[in-house]
């Protein structure tokens, strides 16, 4: 079967609130995508075909993070991306940690490219350059300071453009979690785009959905308080999109 589409009502537990976004819209939310533009295509056919089937006032687009590094086509994603964003009413991209990297490494900084290549940056200046004898033949100080000219200012003026939380109704998209001590309004930048194991372990009821990306499950994490769509689009071709409407949820992907 080439789309994998299940729709259902959540909170369906005893005294659990059912979630819903307002009325007249409908959203989807991608996971992270990793340089896959080739799953990042197929994901947007789908969800093209998908919203002609819903009746709404408004559809928004929220790609929550990580869209370059370790995949092949990190430059591409992010032309599909910009090309992709007038096609909705709204669209929202997030920084993930892997965007938080590459901003830092376009400055300049030999340091920060390095850390950037360690965590699979390599594959994004790679795309970038279109050059691997140069890319392989240069120093870290070297490839910073191409790496910055090579990267066309329509990219990092998008990746500037970026958000850390988007919230419709009783739902929340950020990167990689939330904090639950403090008040959505307060959390961090830094644990909004790198929070792993203290969010994932945390049995504390919320108020909203978490809708989120950066820690890979075998397919889609679906808990009372929390969604999680990284389905390692990279390594396994799944990638992943959540739709919402109203008090329904269904999800979309790829490779299957």
């Amino acid at each position: 079967m080439g789309i994998f589409a299940r729709f259902r009502r959540s909170g369906k537990g005893a005294g659990l609130k059912v979630p819903t976004v307002p009325s007249g819209l409908l959203l989807y939310a991608v996971g992270d995508i990793h340089g896959r533009d080739d799953l990042f295509a197929e994901l947007l056919d789908r969800i093209d075909a998908d919203r002609r089937s819903h009746d709404h006032d408004e559809c928004i687009l929220i790609l929550l993070g990580d869209l370059v590094d370790r995949g092949p086509d990190s430059n591409k994603v992010i032309d599909r991306a910009l090309a992709a964003a007038p096609r909705f009413d709204r669209f929202h991209h997030l920084i993930g940690n892997h965007e938080e990297c590459m901003i830092q490494a376009l400055t300049g900084d030999a340091r920060a490219l390095r850390y950037f290549v360690k965590i699979g940056g390599d594959a994004t200046i790679r795309s970038y350059m279109c050059d691997d004898p140069k890319y392989d033949a240069a120093s870290y100080e070297e490839l910073a300071s191409i790496f910055s000219q090579v990267v066309p200012a329509t990219h990092t003026e998008f990746l500037d453009r970026g958000e850390d939380l988007v919230a419709y109704g009783d739902y929340v998209f950020v990167h990689a979690g939330i904090r639950d001590e403090i008040p959505i309004d307060r959390q961090k930048v830094s644990d909004l785009r790198w929070i792993r194991e203290d969010f994932l372990r945390s049995n504390a009821s919320r108020d909203v959905v978490v809708v989120h990306g950066h820690t890979i499950s075998n397919n889609v994490e679906e808990q009372p308080h929390r969604i999680g769509i990284d389905t390692g689009a990279y390594v396994s071709g799944v990638l992943t999109a959540v739709g919402l409407s109203a008090d329904r949820r269904w999800f979309l992907q790829t490779g299957i």
